[in-house]
């Protein structure tokens, strides 16, 4: 990688004078005039913005800036814990922080969260560790949103009423093929878990050094899964202050439906930030609460603003942690990475197919 590891964390701590903020106005300048040479319109894009603000009032903005402010650094507390145990003289919290809220940022503004897979180069860079590590940290920042994934989407399929007879049903009906297809999954699993193991094993040895803080439980609920449950409740408060503005009712009912569309629209999604699949989604988990209308003004108000407000906070960040320069070719070195991983990881899902297919077809002749 073109930013070595000393380059970037080596960078002193210097005060904001008037020449870095014009350079700055400068370079933003420069990048609305690159956006509108490569098609996007910026001009259009911060005119929606303020058409947004103008429609609810000023204090429903600053409450949805202070916690998406929360969520983002509440989830880059926990990433800096995970990181610290493992790494503890590298580890910089202000770096963490800026690391994380430019992968918000990216994600706001790019499909597919290429933002995730960026911020994954961007810690292996400023540590100076292997990629398999960053995975085993990753896997362990995960954790608390698999749990409450899993508790919410519990909570929607029981709350809904009559939903138990009617997805099991089918189970009633046909009790041999139900026992037999649940056998058959088992005997799947075991024979997939039994060819696979080896390499998860191998992994794990490679990347368990990133899942250090697993091995002291108090440190990992009081600094890894405390933090991320605060902003996972930010991130609810989010949601809850642009409902509250658009007049739509604001329950726990309704919180956890928006949550369950935005994390299917968040797996489904291959348009920059979700643009469309998330309106798709929170207009149908609305329905019934809300109109149409309604719906979709509360998406894409918060969508703009949030995503608007993430970018200038991670410009902020960037420049403070790492200085003007350092910082765009970290995020711009990580971001090329993240793109290079992910065409070769879908070539090769492509070579193993097409492998699968000719073993089909060598078969059957």
């Amino acid at each position: 990688m073109s930013v070595a590891t000393s380059d970037v964390t080596a960078v002193p701590k210097k005060r904001i004078l008037w020449k870095r903020l014009l350079i700055g106005a400068l370079v933003i300048v420069v990048i609305g005039a690159a956006a509108n040479l490569l098609g996007w319109d910026i001009g259009g894009w911060f005119s929606d913005v303020w058409d947004t603000m103008k429609e609810i009032s000023i204090g429903y903005v600053i409450g949805a800036a202070a916690f998406e402010t929360l969520q983002t650094t509440a989830t880059a507390f926990a990433w800096y814990s995970i990181l610290r145990f493992a790494y503890p003289e590298r580890t910089r919290w202000l770096q963490v922080l800026a690391s994380y809220a430019a992968s918000v940022a990216l994600n706001g503004i790019l499909p597919a969260n290429l933002g995730t897979f960026a911020l994954l180069f961007m810690f292996t860079t400023l540590l100076g560790t292997t990629f398999a590590g960053i995975l085993g940290a990753y896997a362990v920042e995960k954790i608390f949103f698999m749990v409450i994934g899993v508790f919410v989407w519990l909570y929607l399929f029981f709350s809904v009423s009559g939903s138990f007879d009617i997805k099991f049903e089918w189970i009633r009906e046909h009790p041999w093929a139900t026992a037999i297809l649940v056998v058959g999954c088992c005997v799947l699993l075991f024979l997939l878990g039994r060819r696979y193991w080896p390499r998860v094993v191998r992994w794990w040895d490679s990347a368990r050094e990133g899942g250090a803080i697993l091995a002291h439980p108090g440190a990992y609920f009081g600094r890894v899964f405390l933090p991320s449950f605060v902003a996972w409740c930010a991130g609810l408060g989010v949601m809850a202050v642009f409902l509250a503005a658009y007049g739509i009712p604001v329950t726990f009912d309704t919180l956890m439906r928006i949550w369950g569309g935005n994390s299917i629209a968040n797996v489904t999604s291959v348009t920059p930030g979700g643009a469309g699949v998330n309106q798709a989604f929170n207009v149908a988990s609305l329905n019934g609460v809300a109109s149409t209308t309604d719906a979709t003004a509360y998406s894409v108000a918060q969508q703009l603003l949030t995503t608007t407000w993430d970018i200038l906070f991670a410009i902020v960040l960037l420049a403070v942690a790492f200085g003007w320069s350092s910082g765009r070719e970290l995020v711009q070195q990580s971001l090329a990475d993240a793109k290079a991983k992910a065409a070769e990881e879908q070539t090769a899902r492509r070579a193993r197919k097409a492998a699968k297919q000719e073993a089909a077809g060598a078969a059957e002749q």
